[in-house]
């Protein structure tokens, strides 16, 4: 049988594309017939994601995944970060048309595998428009949960059907009903991208998009070896970890509230401890060229026993190792699904995107982490909220505890899935 071809358009966010390339890894493996072209968008200003493209030609990619570099182009910037991406994805779609349009041509013998599809990232619902220009499917990757897709969908509905603002939720006690969750959602944990007039046009409007597409759902080693190297001399589940993710900085004041909990606490920790950009700036955080600056005065003279304080985390080589008993996490999806099939707990600390209501679904709906905090964000507020060293202590101390009913939960749930295809793909 003639082999099939699928174009797959990720998002140039760490977290999109090293998940749909984990995806386009199963399937080429899972089936000898299929062949995947990745076409790759650079972003300029994330350094991180740059360095993880260029280590791609050294992966264990097959022959039968290619990738393909866009090229670069000027479009409007933004510091809203919906519009800025969804300026970015349209810009690219000349660029994608152009790609495809060369690679069916190359693809032109009677041996050569058939154009089947394109699989598009949750942002890059606007390519369904060139999937349809060359008369092929599209299929959706979603790398959120189901239920976020569900309440991405039901306000959709809301806004689209009913005619209802989706923004008049903002700081309102209401609650909705959705037939994938038992308990009623508070508006509270809404993500704030819905609730900005401006980026809450262009999500929903991407959610729109997603109802055309088909129903399938798809640091350097030196300091890597240093981080290890430290958790090898820790006991086993004693240490708890602090990563907040590719968008996770904290000012100075809420640095100092962090650090006031650990010392106080006294729990071993390894806390990957990041600079967020300017105010009013759109780029990625950055690493501190002198911790000592932004911690409190002697801190990592006092702990230097039991802490470490570090920059950028390899997250999974972390969460991996026996020494790790808990996770203080943003709640970005790939971070829950990583910390389930390692078995640790997470205390919920919430930014951006969907995490309020990530961290609302694996407190109250499945008693599944600890709540540090259910509604911090820090996208579209003006009134920056800081948690208290004593707020962050609390929902530690509940996260460390051995025989605690999330920790029993979490161990049954890893135990589950296990035995999961998906996760197996997602990790390995």
């Amino acid at each position: 049988m003639k082999k099939a071809e699928l174009v797959f358009v990720p998002s140039p966010g760490m977290g999109h594309l090293v998940s749909i390339l984990e995806i386009a890894k199963l399937l080429v493996a899972r089936d000898d017939r299929l062949c995947i072209t990745v076409l790759i968008m650079r972003l300029s200003i994330d350094s991180k994601l740059a360095a993880y493209i260029e280590s791609l030609d050294d992966s264990s990619y097959t022959e039968c995944i290619q990738f393909i570099d866009l090229p670069q182009t000027s479009f409007k910037q933004d510091t809203n970060p919906m519009v800025f991406a969804s300026s970015f994805i349209e810009s690219q779609k000349p660029h994608v048309k152009e790609a495809v349009t060369k690679l069916k041509e190359s693809r032109s013998g009677s041996n050569s595998p058939r154009l089947a599809g394109f699989v598009v990232d949750m942002f890059c619902s606007s390519m369904v428009d060139v999937a349809n220009d060359f008369g092929v499917p599209s299929y959706l990757f979603f790398p959120s949960s189901a239920s976020f897709l569900s309440l991405m969908l039901h306000l959709q509905t809301l806004r689209d059907e009913q005619k209802q603002d989706i923004t008049e939720f903002k700081d309102s006690d209401a609650e909705l009903v959705l037939s994938s969750f038992v308990n009623p959602i508070p508006a509270r944990v809404l993500p704030g991208v819905v609730l900005d007039r401006e980026g809450g046009t262009l999500i929903l409007d991407y959610a729109r998009r997603w109802r055309e597409t088909k129903d399938s759902h798809v640091g350097s080693g030196d300091q890597r070896s240093d981080i290890i190297k430290w958790l090898d001399d820790q006991t086993q589940s004693s240490v708890v970890f602090l990563c907040f993710g590719s968008r996770g900085g904290f000012g100075d004041n809420q640095v100092k509230e962090i650090a006031k909990a650990l010392e106080r606490g006294g729990f071993p920790f390894l806390w990957s401890l990041r600079r967020p950009p300017p105010k009013g700036k759109l780029a990625f955080p950055s690493e501190h060229e002198n911790l000592e600056e932004v911690l409190p005065e002697g801190f990592l003279d006092r702990t230097a026993r039991i802490g470490k304080v570090i920059g950028w985390a390899p997250q999974v080589a972390i969460l991996s190792h026996p020494a790790i008993g808990g996770f203080v996490s943003h709640c970005g999806w790939n971070s829950i699904l990583e910390s389930l099939w390692f078995g640790v707990p997470i205390a919920t600390w919430p930014l951006y995107a969907e995490q309020q209501f990530n961290a609302f679904e694996i407190v109250k709906e499945m008693d599944l982490a600890a709540e540090i905090t259910l509604d911090y964000r820090t996208e579209y507020t003006d009134n920056q909220i800081t948690v208290t060293s004593e707020e962050i202590e609390r929902g530690i101390k509940q996260l460390m505890e051995n025989d605690s009913k999330i920790r029993k939960n979490v161990k049954e749930m890893t135990e589950k899935v296990l035995w999961s295809p998906s996760f197996v793909a997602r990790l390995t």
